[in-house]
Formats: structure tokens, C-alpha cells, sequence
């Protein structure tokens, strides 16, 4: 067993994992959704991101690019949760809050491909 593979995975399926547990709940409901979720998805995709740096092959340039998609989306998210926190007592407007959980969600679809991805290489390579 690889261990430089062990903690590639590991990274990429944290980066998922948190990802979905931002999106999990009601999508304009405000207090279902954690800045602190957000951003720990954020820190965990960049991580993710830097490790897919260094492959030069098809399939690392397919994840590198899911991965950097998954970014840019979860950074708009936060952009617009800053912009727009004091719109109410509790934070952002349920429209706005629909907008970041859109955005974030688009970041999961975009980590998904990312595990597909990998998981599909992984087969691949076995045989």
C-alpha cells in the first residue's frame, strides 16, 4: 500500500465530505448552513487542489481541473456570504443563502466527478 495514495484519497474524499455537510439541510434556511463548514471545505479543497499539482497525465489534468471548478465555487460562496452577512440580524437573506448553497453544491457535483474519477483510474489500474 501506497501511503502517498492513502493520503491523496483521504484528501480528496475529506474535501467531499465536508463540502456535503455544508450543503446537507434545508437550502434557504440560514441556520442549516455553517460558515465555519464552508470554510473548512474550502481549506481542505485547496489542499486537495495542491496535491493534484504534480501529475502530468490525462487523469491529473481531469482532476486537477474538477478540482480547481470545486474552488473557484466554493470561494464565490464565501465571497458572497461576506458581502452580504449583514443583510439580516442572523446573517445573509434566504435568497442569498440559496445562492451560496447553490454554489457549494456545484462545488460537490464537481467533487464527485473528482471521486468518480479517481475511483474509475484506480480500477482501471488494477487490472
Amino acid at each position: 500500500m501506497n501511503l502517498e495514495r492513502v493520503v491523496f484519497g483521504f484528501v480528496i474524499i475529506l474535501g467531499l465530505a465536508f463540502t456535503f455537510a455544508f450543503v446537507i439541510g434545508d437550502f434557504d434556511n440560514p441556520g442549516h448552513h455553517d460558515i465555519w463548514m464552508l470554510t473548512i471545505a474550502i481549506l481542505i479543497n485547496l489542499i486537495a487542489t495542491g496535491l493534484k499539482l504534480g501529475d502530468r497525465s490525462q487523469v491529473g489534468a481531469l482532476l486537477l481541473a474538477s478540482s480547481l471548478v470545486a474552488d473557484v465555487l466554493l470561494i464565490a460562496a464565501r465571497v458572497v456570504w461576506i458581502i452580504r452577512e449583514q443583510e439580516t440580524a442572523l446573517g445573509p437573506s434566504v435568497e442569498t443563502m440559496a445562492n451560496i448553497v447553490s454554489l457549494a453544491a456545484g462545488a460537490l457535483l464537481a467533487s464527485i466527478v473528482t471521486v468518480v474519477i479517481l475511483v474509475g483510474d484506480t480500477l482501471i489500474s488494477r487490472r
